[in-house]
């Protein structure tokens, strides 16, 4: 009887600890979100220490390559941190060419890589390449690994790490391919007890569908500024 309640001690003050780092993670996952949906390039941060939290968390309930996932979203953070204060050289021709004409000098804020949408033939290739190595990554996994639901934990896996890239490159559509993702992951998360981490994906639909809806805005304001200044230019 002792050996059964010290085994149900044990278990709640484990479940308790991992609560409270899941906790922790959310709420750092949120912060990169709405940072990534201002394009703020301090969401980076947010989803260095988020992940690292995670890589451990998903360890320990034998989601193996969400774990793996997260090792790389660390990696992610910092190129993206590092991309995103880059500038293309297209943009720069345009900052320059605006700042001769117009005589002054942009704030460094402003020198910042642009929202890009990338064409529906290139997510359709996008699409089925990962979607092939999707199945292969699964079937390995079901058959040389103790991975929990192997075939979606590998799609989940596969698409997130091409859409994080996306999100890096800055292109607008990233947003759609999180919306589904994020819908499968519910499911997921929700068959191995993370209760909170399932509560954040349904919030991370809707706020996919806000991120999107803000960077068309952003992108399309982009496009007519950029058009503007070309103008201005060819005016001199």
């Amino acid at each position: 009887m002792n050996d059964v309640l010290l085994t149900i001690q044990q278990a709640f003050n484990e479940a308790s600890f991992m609560t409270f780092w899941e906790a922790i993670a959310v709420m750092l996952a949120l912060a990169y979100l709405i940072l990534a949906m201002r394009t703020n390039i301090w969401c980076w941060s947010a989803a260095f220490i988020s992940t690292a939290i995670y890589t451990v968390l998903f360890w320990n309930v034998s989601l193996l390559m969400e774990s793996v996932l997260n090792i790389y979203y660390m990696g992610m953070a910092v190129y993206g941190y590092w991309l995103w204060l880059q500038v293309p050289p297209s943009q720069q021709s345009n900052l320059h060419n605006s700042e001769l004409h117009n005589g002054t000098q942009h704030n460094i804020e402003t020198h910042h890589l642009n929202i890009t949408s990338w064409s529906f033939g290139t997510h359709a290739w996008l699409v089925g390449a990962t979607s092939l190595i999707s199945l292969l990554v699964g079937y390995g996994m079901a058959h040389y690994t103790s991975a929990a639901f192997p075939y979606v934990d590998a799609a989940t896996t596969c698409f997130a790490i091409v859409t994080t890239y996306l999100v890096a490159k800055k292109v607008l559509e990233n947003w759609l391919y999180w919306v589904v993702i994020d819908f499968v992951s519910i499911y997921l998360y929700f068959q191995k007890g993370l209760m909170l981490t399932s509560g954040l994906f349904v919030l991370y639909v809707a706020m996919a569908v806000g991120g999107y809806m803000m960077w068309r805005k952003k992108y399309r304001h982009n496009i007519i500024t950029q058009d503007n200044t070309s103008q201005e230019v060819v005016g001199v």
